[in-house]
């Protein structure tokens, strides 16, 4: 297969939502209707739970949420589709905001009950500063929620983008009947079905047609008709351009527990959303036609496999075509590699690759080589930009309850630190752990995996700092002289950079005043420039 014809084919996506919006759900039913999967992950009876196909960690299974970026590809309708389905709950943002660097489109998904939350705004935000095209479906139309214009209006106001609905429900909740297609001119009707894909679309040219009343009575069918006609003079006709600017936000309607809404919506992407973009870099722009391959990791993962204690790095290919057992530039070591066995994805389920093109994500087995923001070339020496780097928050001492576990302990916190979960901090005397995260649910899938992967006991005691900060200067005698004075704040990040561990803001703006020639680095992104 040729470059270009293989960019074309390919489309490579984010899911984004406030947690419990559905969003891991939608991502099973693509995969069902993909023909990726047999069985949705929904289904229930008494005796069995089965849990959605791309929550592989067993907390997740566990706590029913996200906390873990998963990928999933397969072939629809002449497409490569790549699924990136990440966290929703916010004390995983960082997860979700590095992912959103390795997609071309976003699939945002709305409870119609709650509208937009904190959480979604937040997403937006990093999708407009992006200019990242932007599908919205709003979900659970089986329940009652929010007015469907009132919901639209706050969509736009709320999250700065505008509009358009390319389907339309019929009602809502009990009164739910199906939704309209605008964009293709069909009627998909509804069943309540978790476990079989529906099919039933009736095709109505002319919404005027009395087909309509008899389908879904009179009364449905005028409020269908008298709501299309304003949802034609309030919105612009669809514009192809301008949602892959990123200005309009196509919108489309469903249940996805049910099935229901995501035939329209898949199809509709399909032929409406980006092919792989290009990336910038720290040299030039780099356009995924380039004949010379380039890719960046995004997200390093551990132990995705249990038995085989195996680590994974996710590389985003950009440009050229990655093929196996091929030596190719780690530019941050400055150093030839090659992978005899790259891996493609089906949540946990991996396949061998020969070959991979701009837009694919695949999975790199690593040894510890990799850091999140990585980038493989053919040669040149540029570095990918933009992945982002976090402050941390909050601040809890990472105690062993088990010395004879000390090894496994120790390999286990680097190992996820190594992800990009938290950062560690190492204060001396007494080789102490001071672990960062942006939220407190982290301490306990930290927790939880160092016990369930690597066997090793611990517990997390709080710690009052305000801010970490990497610390750099030319002047070598104010270094010295602020470590002499500062030492029981300071402490080494696992790179061995030197951080000053501030306790209150005051502590931080009087350090910066008392030491003007060093620079106190807020996140940790100085690293990647000093390289």
């Amino acid at each position: 297969m040729k470059n270009a014809e293989a960019i074309e084919k390919r489309r490579t996506f984010g899911i984004i939502s406030h947690p419990d919006a559905g969003k891991t759900t939608l991502t099973e039913k693509l995969l069902l209707f993909g023909g990726a999967i047999q069985t949705a992950g929904a289904v229930k009876n008494n005796k069995i739970k089965k849990t959605a196909t791309s929550d592989f960690m067993e907390i997740e299974k566990q706590r029913g949420i996200s906390v873990a970026t998963s990928v999933m590809a397969f072939e629809y309708a002449g497409k490569q589709v790549n699924i990136l389905d990440t966290p929703g709950h916010k004390d995983f943002a960082e997860d979700t905001f590095r992912t959103l660097t390795a997609v071309d489109s976003v699939i945002l998904v709305i409870d119609s009950a709650n509208g937009v939350e904190d959480q979604t705004k937040k997403l937006m935000e990093v999708c407009r500063m992006r200019k990242t095209p932007v599908i919205i479906f709003i979900n659970k139309m089986d329940r009652e929620g929010k007015y469907t214009f009132d919901l639209l209006d706050e969509l736009e106001n709320t999250l700065d983008i505008k509009v358009r609905p390319l389907t339309w429900p019929i009602g809502m909740g009990d009164r739910f009947k199906g939704v309209y297609n605008i964009y293709q001119k069909g009627l998909n009707l509804f069943q309540a079905n978790k476990t079989k894909i529906s099919t039933d679309v009736v095709e109505i040219s002319d919404i005027n047609s009395p087909e309509l009343d008899e389908i879904v009575g009179e009364h449905p069918a005028n409020e269908l008709r008298e709501e299309l006609e304003i949802v034609e003079g309030v919105y612009d006709a669809f514009n192809r351009e301008a949602y892959l600017a990123g200005d309009v936000a196509p919108v489309f309607f469903g249940s996805a527990v049910n099935n229901f809404g995501v035939k329209e919506l898949l199809d509709t992407f399909c032929e409406i959303s980006p092919s792989p973009r290009g990336r910038e870099t720290d040299l030039r722009f780099i356009n995924p036609s380039d004949d010379k391959f380039s890719g960046f990791v995004f997200k390093i993962h551990a132990n995705l496999d249990p038995k085989h204690r195996d680590r994974i790095a996710f590389l985003r290919i950009v440009s050229g075509k990655f093929e196996r057992n091929t030596f190719y530039n780690h530019v941050r070591l400055d150093k030839k590699i090659k992978f005899p066995n790259p891996t493609s994805f089906m949540a946990q389920d991996k396949s061998v690759i020969d070959e991979a093109f701009p837009g694919d994500v695949i999975g790199l087995y690593d040894t510890g080589t990799f850091k999140i923001g990585d980038t493989l070339n053919e040669g040149e020496n540029f570095m990918f930009k933009g992945i982002p780097s976090f402050s941390p928050e909050i601040f809890q001492e990472l105690e062993n309850l088990d010395p004879l576990k000390s090894k496994q302990l120790e390999k286990g916190i680097r190992q996820l630190m190594d992800e990009g979960v938290a950062q560690l901090f190492i204060q001396q005397p007494g080789n102490r752990k001071i672990v960062g995260t942006v939220g407190q649910l982290q301490f306990e899938v930290i927790s939880y995996r160092l016990e369930h992967e690597y066997g090793a006991n611990c517990r997390f005691i709080p710690k009052n700092y305000h801010k970490a900060c990497w610390i750099t200067s030319d002047n070598l005698e104010q270094l010295e002289q602020f470590k002499r004075s500062k030492s029981n704040s300071l402490a080494k990040d696992k790179d061995d950079n030197l951080v000053f561990l501030a306790e209150t803001s005051f502590l931080l703006s009087m350090a910066e005043q008392d030491f003007p020639e060093i620079t106190f680095h807020k996140t940790s992104e100085f690293k990647l420039e000093r390289v």
